[in-house]
């Protein structure tokens, strides 16, 4: 019996592996923001069991770390916190892969300021693998 049981767990857990996403890689976005322009965003992700790090590349230049990046199965979370003009922004990403494309939802904490995420509420866009 307890022999049976091991095997059916070690099986649930090989299907769990199978059914996660590979979230691990380069990413690169174009969204459009409020006002009109073009942002080029690159995502150097890595995911171990359900922890994601890596960082965000975006149009004011330079990597940031992400914070409290999760990753349960096909869904994808994490955060990024910058800061613009003295204050200190945090943009929450949510979102899904789906092969070679991760679909995002941002959004900006606290409030409806401007870029992609604020004024306006929740952005989608989806990034895609490029390595």
């Amino acid at each position: 019996m307890n022999k049976a049981i091991r095997i059916l767990f070690a099986g649930c857990l090989a299907v769990g592996m199978i059914w996660a996403a590979d979230v691990t890689g380069k990413w690169s976005a174009d969204f459009q923001a409020p006002n009109g322009n073009t942002f080029h965003t690159v995502f150097n992700l890595k995911a171990n069991g359900d922890k994601l790090t890596g960082t965000v590349s975006g149009p004011r230049g330079g990597e940031t770390e992400i914070s409290d990046g999760k990753v349960d199965g096909k869904n994808v979370s994490f955060k990024v916190v910058r800061e613009y003009n003295g204050n200190q922004v945090t943009m929450t990403y949510e979102g899904q892969v789906d092969g070679d494309v991760l679909h995002l939802t941002v959004k900006r904490e606290g409030g409806e300021g401007g870029g992609p995420g604020g004024r306006g509420g929740a952005r989608q866009f989806d990034a895609k693998r490029s390595s």
